[in-house]
Protein backbone atom coordinates (compact mmCIF):
# COMPACT_ATOMS: atom_id res chain seq x y z
CA UNK A 1 0.00 0.00 0.00
CA UNK A 2 1.24 3.34 -0.90
CA UNK A 3 1.72 6.31 1.39
CA UNK A 4 -1.42 7.82 1.14
CA UNK A 5 -3.59 5.17 1.68
CA UNK A 6 -3.80 3.90 -1.50
CA UNK A 7 -3.20 0.61 -2.70
CA UNK A 8 -1.02 -0.22 -5.26
CA UNK A 9 -1.20 -2.22 -8.38
CA UNK A 10 1.00 -3.59 -11.33
CA UNK A 11 -0.63 -3.69 -14.78
CA UNK A 12 1.42 -5.28 -17.18
CA UNK A 13 -0.34 -4.45 -21.01
CA UNK A 14 1.28 -3.03 -24.26
CA UNK A 15 -1.94 -1.46 -25.02
CA UNK A 16 -1.57 2.40 -23.87
CA UNK A 17 -5.44 2.83 -23.90
CA UNK A 18 -6.90 -0.21 -22.14
CA UNK A 19 -3.66 0.67 -19.26
CA UNK A 20 -5.53 4.11 -19.04
CA UNK A 21 -8.89 2.75 -19.20
CA UNK A 22 -7.89 0.34 -16.23
CA UNK A 23 -6.46 2.74 -14.39
CA UNK A 24 -9.15 5.05 -14.35
CA UNK A 25 -11.76 2.33 -13.19
CA UNK A 26 -8.94 1.51 -10.47
CA UNK A 27 -8.58 4.94 -9.09
CA UNK A 28 -12.69 4.73 -8.55
CA UNK A 29 -11.77 2.04 -5.86
CA UNK A 30 -8.41 3.91 -4.29
CA UNK A 31 -5.76 2.08 -6.28
CA UNK A 32 -3.48 3.83 -8.07
CA UNK A 33 -1.56 2.03 -11.06
CA UNK A 34 1.25 1.05 -12.30
CA UNK A 35 2.63 -0.23 -15.59
CA UNK A 36 4.33 -2.57 -17.22
CA UNK A 37 4.22 -3.13 -21.42
CA UNK A 38 5.64 -6.86 -20.90
CA UNK A 39 5.97 -9.72 -18.45
CA UNK A 40 9.64 -9.28 -18.30
CA UNK A 41 9.50 -5.47 -17.37
CA UNK A 42 6.77 -6.58 -14.85
CA UNK A 43 8.75 -9.29 -13.26
CA UNK A 44 11.95 -6.81 -13.21
CA UNK A 45 9.06 -4.36 -11.11
CA UNK A 46 8.99 -6.48 -8.60
CA UNK A 47 12.32 -5.80 -7.39
CA UNK A 48 11.89 -1.87 -7.53
CA UNK A 49 10.31 0.14 -4.63
CA UNK A 50 7.03 0.14 -5.73
CA UNK A 51 7.21 -3.06 -6.54
CA UNK A 52 7.74 -4.24 -2.62
CA UNK A 53 4.49 -2.01 -2.06
CA UNK A 54 2.04 -3.84 -4.44
CA UNK A 55 -1.31 -5.28 -3.42
CA UNK A 56 -2.24 -7.15 -6.75
CA UNK A 57 -1.25 -7.76 -10.07
CA UNK A 58 -3.40 -7.82 -13.39
CA UNK A 59 -1.76 -9.08 -16.44
CA UNK A 60 -3.09 -9.11 -20.03
CA UNK A 61 -2.67 -11.98 -21.47
CA UNK A 62 -2.66 -10.65 -25.08
CA UNK A 63 0.57 -8.78 -24.41
CA UNK A 64 3.29 -9.66 -26.43
CA UNK A 65 5.14 -12.58 -24.10
CA UNK A 66 4.27 -15.93 -25.72
CA UNK A 67 2.43 -17.81 -23.06
CA UNK A 68 1.02 -15.99 -20.28
CA UNK A 69 1.06 -18.42 -17.84
CA UNK A 70 4.86 -18.51 -17.99
CA UNK A 71 4.75 -15.18 -17.05
CA UNK A 72 2.32 -15.68 -14.05
CA UNK A 73 4.63 -18.41 -13.20
CA UNK A 74 7.57 -16.14 -12.73
CA UNK A 75 5.62 -13.80 -11.09
CA UNK A 76 4.26 -16.08 -8.81
CA UNK A 77 8.17 -17.93 -8.10
CA UNK A 78 9.38 -13.88 -6.96
CA UNK A 79 6.20 -13.01 -4.85
CA UNK A 80 4.44 -16.55 -3.64
CA UNK A 81 1.54 -14.69 -1.53
CA UNK A 82 0.76 -11.39 -4.10
CA UNK A 83 -3.11 -11.72 -6.07
CA UNK A 84 -2.60 -12.46 -9.71
CA UNK A 85 -5.27 -11.88 -11.72
CA UNK A 86 -5.51 -12.63 -15.10
CA UNK A 87 -6.70 -10.52 -18.28
CA UNK A 88 -8.63 -12.30 -20.90
CA UNK A 89 -10.65 -12.33 -23.90
CA UNK A 90 -11.02 -16.11 -22.97
CA UNK A 91 -13.68 -16.86 -20.65
CA UNK A 92 -13.38 -20.89 -20.88
CA UNK A 93 -13.12 -22.69 -18.14
CA UNK A 94 -10.05 -24.25 -19.94
CA UNK A 95 -8.61 -21.26 -19.49
CA UNK A 96 -9.30 -20.68 -16.14
CA UNK A 97 -7.89 -23.88 -15.33
CA UNK A 98 -4.67 -23.43 -17.33
CA UNK A 99 -4.68 -19.76 -15.50
CA UNK A 100 -4.82 -21.12 -11.71
CA UNK A 101 -2.44 -23.89 -12.40
CA UNK A 102 0.31 -21.36 -13.34
CA UNK A 103 -0.45 -19.49 -10.36
CA UNK A 104 -3.41 -16.89 -10.85
CA UNK A 105 -5.44 -15.91 -7.98
CA UNK A 106 -8.66 -14.85 -10.37
CA UNK A 107 -9.38 -13.64 -13.72
CA UNK A 108 -11.52 -11.07 -15.47
CA UNK A 109 -12.94 -10.94 -18.96
CA UNK A 110 -12.63 -8.55 -21.42
CA UNK A 111 -14.65 -6.05 -21.95
CA UNK A 112 -13.75 -5.05 -18.61
CA UNK A 113 -16.41 -4.31 -16.37
CA UNK A 114 -15.93 -1.50 -14.06
CA UNK A 115 -17.69 -3.27 -10.90
CA UNK A 116 -16.29 -6.32 -11.79
CA UNK A 117 -12.90 -5.06 -11.64
CA UNK A 118 -13.64 -3.03 -8.13
CA UNK A 119 -15.10 -5.96 -6.42
CA UNK A 120 -11.99 -8.55 -7.80
CA UNK A 121 -9.55 -6.04 -6.90
CA UNK A 122 -10.96 -6.14 -3.35
CA UNK A 123 -11.37 -9.35 -3.16
CA UNK A 124 -8.31 -10.62 -4.04
CA UNK A 125 -6.74 -8.45 -0.82
CA UNK A 126 -9.50 -10.07 0.98
CA UNK A 127 -8.32 -13.59 -0.12
CA UNK A 128 -10.78 -14.78 -1.95
CA UNK A 129 -11.71 -14.41 -5.69
CA UNK A 130 -14.93 -11.95 -7.42
CA UNK A 131 -13.93 -11.94 -10.99
CA UNK A 132 -14.60 -14.86 -13.53
CA UNK A 133 -14.12 -17.61 -11.20
CA UNK A 134 -17.47 -18.65 -11.10
CA UNK A 135 -18.02 -21.76 -12.74
CA UNK A 136 -20.70 -23.63 -11.95
CA UNK A 137 -23.29 -20.45 -12.52
CA UNK A 138 -21.18 -18.45 -15.14
CA UNK A 139 -18.92 -20.59 -16.67
CA UNK A 140 -20.39 -24.15 -16.83
CA UNK A 141 -23.12 -23.94 -18.66
CA UNK A 142 -26.26 -26.05 -16.93
CA UNK A 143 -29.54 -25.63 -17.22
CA UNK A 144 -30.98 -27.71 -13.74
CA UNK A 145 -34.29 -28.94 -13.51
CA UNK A 146 -35.92 -29.24 -10.00
CA UNK A 147 -35.31 -32.65 -9.19
CA UNK A 148 -31.41 -31.69 -9.76
CA UNK A 149 -31.17 -29.17 -7.35
CA UNK A 150 -29.69 -30.31 -4.10
CA UNK A 151 -31.02 -29.27 -0.99
CA UNK A 152 -33.36 -30.14 2.14
CA UNK A 153 -33.32 -28.22 4.43
CA UNK A 154 -36.82 -26.70 5.29
CA UNK A 155 -36.94 -23.26 3.82
CA UNK A 156 -35.44 -24.42 0.80
CA UNK A 157 -37.62 -27.30 -0.02
CA UNK A 158 -40.66 -24.48 0.85
CA UNK A 159 -38.77 -22.14 -1.88
CA UNK A 160 -38.81 -25.02 -4.21
CA UNK A 161 -42.21 -26.19 -3.50
CA UNK A 162 -43.56 -22.75 -4.57
CA UNK A 163 -40.71 -22.37 -7.51
CA UNK A 164 -42.70 -25.37 -8.93
CA UNK A 165 -46.20 -24.90 -8.42
CA UNK A 166 -45.37 -21.45 -10.24
CA UNK A 167 -43.20 -23.10 -13.19
CA UNK A 168 -46.42 -23.93 -14.86
CA UNK A 169 -48.13 -20.40 -14.78
CA UNK A 170 -47.33 -17.16 -16.74
CA UNK A 171 -47.39 -14.81 -13.73
CA UNK A 172 -44.32 -13.04 -12.67
CA UNK A 173 -41.86 -14.24 -10.08
CA UNK A 174 -39.81 -12.50 -7.75
CA UNK A 175 -36.79 -14.11 -6.35
CA UNK A 176 -35.54 -13.10 -3.45
CA UNK A 177 -31.97 -13.92 -1.60
CA UNK A 178 -28.35 -12.73 -0.54
CA UNK A 179 -25.84 -12.77 -3.79
CA UNK A 180 -25.03 -16.09 -4.58
CA UNK A 181 -27.62 -18.36 -3.03
CA UNK A 182 -28.51 -19.51 -6.19
CA UNK A 183 -31.21 -17.18 -7.68
CA UNK A 184 -30.67 -17.69 -11.71
CA UNK A 185 -30.24 -21.48 -11.10
CA UNK A 186 -33.80 -20.96 -9.41
CA UNK A 187 -35.29 -18.63 -12.20
CA UNK A 188 -33.40 -21.71 -14.80
CA UNK A 189 -35.17 -24.14 -13.23
CA UNK A 190 -38.38 -22.25 -13.25
CA UNK A 191 -38.10 -21.63 -17.22
CA UNK A 192 -37.06 -25.50 -17.86
CA UNK A 193 -40.29 -26.44 -16.05
CA UNK A 194 -42.45 -24.52 -17.52
CA UNK A 195 -44.62 -24.60 -21.09
CA UNK A 196 -42.50 -22.35 -22.68
CA UNK A 197 -38.72 -24.56 -21.86
CA UNK A 198 -38.21 -25.21 -25.56
CA UNK A 199 -38.27 -21.05 -26.08
CA UNK A 200 -35.22 -19.33 -25.26
CA UNK A 201 -34.45 -17.61 -21.77
CA UNK A 202 -32.65 -14.46 -22.10
CA UNK A 203 -31.23 -13.02 -19.15
CA UNK A 204 -30.08 -9.31 -18.20
CA UNK A 205 -27.95 -8.01 -15.27
CA UNK A 206 -29.61 -4.52 -14.55
CA UNK A 207 -26.70 -3.09 -11.89
CA UNK A 208 -24.37 -4.44 -14.85
CA UNK A 209 -25.94 -1.77 -17.58
CA UNK A 210 -25.62 1.82 -17.42
CA UNK A 211 -28.81 3.47 -16.26
CA UNK A 212 -29.16 5.34 -19.87
CA UNK A 213 -28.72 2.07 -21.65
CA UNK A 214 -30.94 -0.11 -19.72
CA UNK A 215 -33.98 0.53 -21.95
CA UNK A 216 -32.39 0.44 -24.86
CA UNK A 217 -31.13 -3.23 -23.78
CA UNK A 218 -34.66 -4.19 -22.77
CA UNK A 219 -37.10 -2.41 -25.06
CA UNK A 220 -34.40 -1.99 -28.01
CA UNK A 221 -34.22 1.39 -30.67
CA UNK A 222 -34.34 2.44 -33.91
CA UNK A 223 -31.41 3.77 -36.37
CA UNK A 224 -31.12 7.44 -35.07
CA UNK A 225 -33.52 7.78 -31.71
CA UNK A 226 -30.63 9.27 -30.21
CA UNK A 227 -27.01 10.01 -30.24
CA UNK A 228 -24.91 7.67 -31.33
CA UNK A 229 -27.59 5.15 -32.22
CA UNK A 230 -26.32 4.30 -35.58
CA UNK A 231 -28.81 0.98 -36.51
CA UNK A 232 -31.53 -0.57 -35.33
CA UNK A 233 -31.08 -2.80 -31.94
CA UNK A 234 -33.22 -5.66 -30.96
CA UNK A 235 -33.99 -4.96 -27.30
CA UNK A 236 -33.96 -7.96 -24.86
CA UNK A 237 -38.20 -8.90 -24.48
CA UNK A 238 -38.00 -9.39 -28.12
CA UNK A 239 -35.08 -11.18 -28.07
CA UNK A 240 -37.08 -13.70 -25.28
CA UNK A 241 -40.40 -13.08 -26.77
CA UNK A 242 -42.41 -16.96 -26.47
CA UNK A 243 -40.18 -17.32 -23.67
CA UNK A 244 -38.70 -15.99 -20.41
CA UNK A 245 -37.10 -12.93 -19.67
CA UNK A 246 -34.73 -13.27 -16.30
CA UNK A 247 -34.34 -9.02 -14.65
CA UNK A 248 -31.30 -9.95 -12.20
CA UNK A 249 -30.38 -7.02 -9.64
CA UNK A 250 -33.98 -5.59 -10.17
CA UNK A 251 -33.55 -3.50 -8.05
CA UNK A 252 -31.08 -1.27 -9.40
CA UNK A 253 -33.50 -0.44 -12.03
CA UNK A 254 -33.96 3.51 -12.92
CA UNK A 255 -37.62 4.63 -12.11
CA UNK A 256 -38.02 5.81 -15.35
CA UNK A 257 -37.08 2.16 -16.66
CA UNK A 258 -39.30 1.22 -14.04
CA UNK A 259 -42.42 3.26 -15.54
CA UNK A 260 -41.46 1.46 -18.64
CA UNK A 261 -41.60 -2.24 -17.60
CA UNK A 262 -44.82 -1.93 -15.61
CA UNK A 263 -46.46 -1.03 -18.98
CA UNK A 264 -44.66 -3.68 -20.69
CA UNK A 265 -46.31 -5.99 -18.06
CA UNK A 266 -49.85 -4.77 -18.07
CA UNK A 267 -50.06 -4.34 -21.88
CA UNK A 268 -47.63 -7.30 -23.48
CA UNK A 269 -46.46 -4.58 -25.76
CA UNK A 270 -43.03 -2.87 -26.03
CA UNK A 271 -42.32 0.27 -27.78
CA UNK A 272 -38.56 0.32 -28.83
CA UNK A 273 -36.65 4.21 -28.35
CA UNK A 274 -37.65 6.16 -31.67
CA UNK A 275 -40.33 3.57 -33.18
CA UNK A 276 -43.77 5.14 -34.29
CA UNK A 277 -45.44 2.04 -33.13
CA UNK A 278 -45.14 -0.76 -30.40
CA UNK A 279 -44.86 -4.47 -30.72
CA UNK A 280 -46.70 -7.28 -28.84
CA UNK A 281 -44.61 -9.73 -27.20
CA UNK A 282 -45.65 -12.92 -25.12
CA UNK A 283 -42.62 -12.60 -21.96
CA UNK A 284 -42.95 -14.34 -18.72
CA UNK A 285 -40.77 -12.71 -16.21
CA UNK A 286 -38.65 -13.29 -13.68
CA UNK A 287 -36.92 -10.54 -11.43
CA UNK A 288 -34.23 -11.18 -8.48
CA UNK A 289 -32.93 -9.03 -5.92
CA UNK A 290 -30.19 -9.30 -3.57
CA UNK A 291 -32.37 -6.99 -1.23
CA UNK A 292 -35.51 -6.86 0.18
CA UNK A 293 -37.81 -4.92 -1.94
CA UNK A 294 -40.42 -4.07 0.14
CA UNK A 295 -37.59 -1.62 1.72
CA UNK A 296 -36.57 0.08 -1.67
CA UNK A 297 -40.56 0.71 -2.16
CA UNK A 298 -40.67 2.16 1.40
CA UNK A 299 -37.87 4.47 0.75
CA UNK A 300 -38.98 5.55 -2.76
CA UNK A 301 -36.36 3.89 -4.82
CA UNK A 302 -38.86 0.94 -6.38
CA UNK A 303 -42.22 1.39 -7.52
CA UNK A 304 -44.91 -0.04 -5.90
CA UNK A 305 -47.34 -0.92 -8.49
CA UNK A 306 -44.57 -2.55 -10.12
CA UNK A 307 -43.11 -4.50 -7.15
CA UNK A 308 -47.17 -5.87 -6.45
CA UNK A 309 -46.92 -6.87 -10.32
CA UNK A 310 -43.81 -8.93 -9.91
CA UNK A 311 -44.04 -10.05 -6.72
CA UNK A 312 -47.05 -12.07 -7.95
CA UNK A 313 -45.10 -15.19 -6.61
CA UNK A 314 -42.53 -14.30 -4.25
CA UNK A 315 -39.94 -16.67 -3.71
CA UNK A 316 -37.08 -16.61 -0.47
CA UNK A 317 -33.94 -18.27 -0.97
CA UNK A 318 -32.23 -18.75 2.49
CA UNK A 319 -28.61 -18.19 3.16
CA UNK A 320 -26.15 -21.17 2.93
CA UNK A 321 -25.18 -20.35 6.72
CA UNK A 322 -29.16 -21.27 7.38
CA UNK A 323 -28.58 -24.81 6.13
CA UNK A 324 -25.02 -25.71 7.07
CA UNK A 325 -26.87 -29.77 6.63
CA UNK A 326 -27.14 -29.34 2.81
CA UNK A 327 -23.25 -28.49 2.41
CA UNK A 328 -21.82 -31.82 2.42
CA UNK A 329 -24.16 -33.40 -0.70
CA UNK A 330 -23.82 -29.86 -2.25
CA UNK A 331 -20.07 -30.05 -1.94
CA UNK A 332 -20.41 -33.52 -3.51
CA UNK A 333 -22.62 -32.35 -6.13
CA UNK A 334 -20.49 -29.88 -7.34
CA UNK A 335 -17.73 -31.80 -7.31
CA UNK A 336 -19.19 -34.24 -9.90
CA UNK A 337 -20.25 -31.07 -11.95
CA UNK A 338 -17.11 -29.77 -12.01
CA UNK A 339 -15.68 -33.11 -12.76
CA UNK A 340 -17.14 -32.39 -16.38
CA UNK A 341 -14.95 -29.37 -17.57
CA UNK A 342 -11.99 -29.76 -19.32
CA UNK A 343 -8.70 -30.91 -17.62
CA UNK A 344 -10.24 -31.55 -14.53
CA UNK A 345 -11.02 -35.22 -13.26
CA UNK A 346 -13.59 -37.14 -10.56
CA UNK A 347 -12.56 -36.32 -6.94
CA UNK A 348 -13.58 -37.17 -3.93
CA UNK A 349 -13.52 -35.07 -0.56
CA UNK A 350 -12.72 -36.48 3.05
CA UNK A 351 -14.68 -36.01 5.88
CA UNK A 352 -12.36 -33.57 7.60
CA UNK A 353 -13.02 -30.88 4.52
CA UNK A 354 -16.49 -31.40 4.91
CA UNK A 355 -16.18 -30.49 8.47
CA UNK A 356 -14.08 -27.41 7.25
CA UNK A 357 -16.54 -26.21 5.24
CA UNK A 358 -19.27 -26.66 7.38
CA UNK A 359 -17.54 -24.37 10.10
CA UNK A 360 -17.55 -22.09 7.60
CA UNK A 361 -20.61 -19.47 7.42
CA UNK A 362 -20.29 -18.79 3.23
CA UNK A 363 -20.62 -14.88 3.36
CA UNK A 364 -20.73 -15.66 -0.53
CA UNK A 365 -23.48 -18.31 -0.22
CA UNK A 366 -23.33 -21.44 -2.80
CA UNK A 367 -21.14 -19.59 -5.47
CA UNK A 368 -18.43 -19.07 -2.74
CA UNK A 369 -18.32 -22.82 -2.10
CA UNK A 370 -18.70 -23.44 -5.91
CA UNK A 371 -15.09 -21.06 -6.30
CA UNK A 372 -13.27 -22.22 -2.97
CA UNK A 373 -14.51 -26.27 -4.82
CA UNK A 374 -13.33 -25.72 -8.33
CA UNK A 375 -9.99 -23.57 -7.41
CA UNK A 376 -9.55 -26.94 -4.86
CA UNK A 377 -10.39 -29.23 -7.92
CA UNK A 378 -8.16 -27.71 -10.23
CA UNK A 379 -5.06 -27.36 -7.72
CA UNK A 380 -5.27 -31.09 -5.96
CA UNK A 381 -2.70 -33.80 -6.76
CA UNK A 382 -5.14 -36.51 -5.11
CA UNK A 383 -7.76 -38.53 -5.75
CA UNK A 384 -9.58 -36.68 -2.81
CA UNK A 385 -9.88 -33.23 -1.55
CA UNK A 386 -8.85 -32.68 1.93
CA UNK A 387 -8.83 -30.03 4.84
CA UNK A 388 -5.22 -29.03 3.39
CA UNK A 389 -6.77 -28.27 -0.32
CA UNK A 390 -9.14 -25.19 1.68
CA UNK A 391 -6.29 -23.35 3.11
CA UNK A 392 -8.31 -19.67 2.46
CA UNK A 393 -11.09 -21.44 4.23
CA UNK A 394 -8.74 -22.52 6.87
CA UNK A 395 -7.04 -19.31 7.58
CA UNK A 396 -10.64 -17.36 7.73
CA UNK A 397 -11.54 -19.65 10.38
CA UNK A 398 -14.74 -21.42 11.34
CA UNK A 399 -16.83 -18.01 11.30
CA UNK A 400 -19.93 -19.57 12.72
CA UNK A 401 -19.36 -19.41 16.57
CA UNK A 402 -20.99 -22.78 18.46
CA UNK A 403 -23.91 -20.25 20.13
CA UNK A 404 -24.90 -20.00 16.52
CA UNK A 405 -24.00 -23.06 14.77
CA UNK A 406 -26.76 -25.26 14.49
CA UNK A 407 -26.13 -29.45 15.16
CA UNK A 408 -26.94 -31.21 11.88
CA UNK A 409 -27.30 -34.53 11.08
CA UNK A 410 -27.68 -35.65 7.43
CA UNK A 411 -29.14 -32.10 6.87
CA UNK A 412 -32.05 -32.03 9.67
CA UNK A 413 -31.59 -29.52 11.84
CA UNK A 414 -31.11 -31.02 16.03
CA UNK A 415 -31.01 -27.94 17.95
CA UNK A 416 -32.39 -24.49 17.90
CA UNK A 417 -30.02 -21.53 17.72
CA UNK A 418 -30.83 -21.06 21.97
CA UNK A 419 -28.67 -24.42 22.43
CA UNK A 420 -32.03 -26.32 23.19
CA UNK A 421 -33.54 -29.45 20.92
CA UNK A 422 -36.64 -28.97 18.47
CA UNK A 423 -39.58 -30.56 19.49
CA UNK A 424 -40.02 -34.25 17.89
CA UNK A 425 -42.79 -33.11 15.54
CA UNK A 426 -40.85 -30.67 13.68
CA UNK A 427 -37.74 -33.21 13.57
CA UNK A 428 -40.18 -35.65 12.07
CA UNK A 429 -41.38 -33.53 9.40
CA UNK A 430 -37.71 -32.42 8.42
CA UNK A 431 -36.86 -36.25 8.57
CA UNK A 432 -39.33 -37.19 5.78
CA UNK A 433 -38.89 -34.20 3.47
CA UNK A 434 -35.34 -34.82 3.62
CA UNK A 435 -36.56 -38.57 2.56
CA UNK A 436 -38.97 -37.30 0.13
CA UNK A 437 -35.94 -35.20 -1.27
CA UNK A 438 -33.48 -37.94 -1.51
CA UNK A 439 -35.49 -40.10 -3.19
CA UNK A 440 -36.66 -37.62 -5.60
CA UNK A 441 -40.32 -37.73 -4.52
CA UNK A 442 -40.79 -41.65 -5.23
CA UNK A 443 -43.12 -41.84 -1.95
CA UNK A 444 -43.28 -46.41 -1.98
CA UNK A 445 -39.17 -45.82 -1.45
CA UNK A 446 -39.55 -43.54 0.59
CA UNK A 447 -42.25 -45.31 2.68
CA UNK A 448 -39.27 -48.30 2.74
CA UNK A 449 -36.33 -46.56 3.36
CA UNK A 450 -38.39 -44.83 6.15
CA UNK A 451 -39.95 -48.11 7.73
CA UNK A 452 -43.25 -47.38 7.50
CA UNK A 453 -46.56 -48.21 4.81
CA UNK A 454 -46.97 -45.56 2.39
CA UNK A 455 -50.53 -45.25 4.12
CA UNK A 456 -48.67 -44.23 7.06
CA UNK A 457 -46.47 -42.23 5.13
CA UNK A 458 -49.48 -39.96 3.82
CA UNK A 459 -51.33 -39.39 7.12
CA UNK A 460 -48.00 -38.15 8.52
CA UNK A 461 -47.98 -35.45 5.69
CA UNK A 462 -51.05 -34.59 6.36
CA UNK A 463 -50.70 -34.81 10.50
CA UNK A 464 -47.33 -32.70 9.83
CA UNK A 465 -48.93 -29.54 6.84
CA UNK A 466 -46.64 -31.07 4.26
CA UNK A 467 -48.51 -30.05 1.57
CA UNK A 468 -46.21 -30.20 -1.11
CA UNK A 469 -43.29 -33.47 -1.74
CA UNK A 470 -41.25 -31.53 -3.80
Amino acid sequence: MTRNGQRLLLLIDNEPAQRRLVAALAARGGWRAIFATDGEMGVATLGTQDGMQLDAILLDDASPDGDATEVIAALRERRPALPIMMLTANGSVAAAVAAMRAGATDFLVKPLAPERLLAALEAAVAGTAAGELRPLTEKIPALLGFDEIVGSAPEFRTALAIAAKAARARVPVLIEGEVGVGKEVMAEAIHAASPRAKKPMVSVNCGAIPANLLESELFGHEKGAFTGAFERKVGRFVQADGGTLFLDEIGAMPLEAQARLLRVLQDGEIHPLGARHGREVDVRVIAATNQRLADAVEAGQFREDLYFRLNAVPVTIPPLRERAGDIPALARHLLARIALQPGLRPLGITDDALQLLGEYDWPGNVRQLQNALFRAAVLCEGAALTKADFPQIASLGARRSATTQAAVAGGVTLFRADGNMRPLEDIEADVIRLAIGHYRGRMTEVARRLGIGRSTLYRKLSELGIENAA
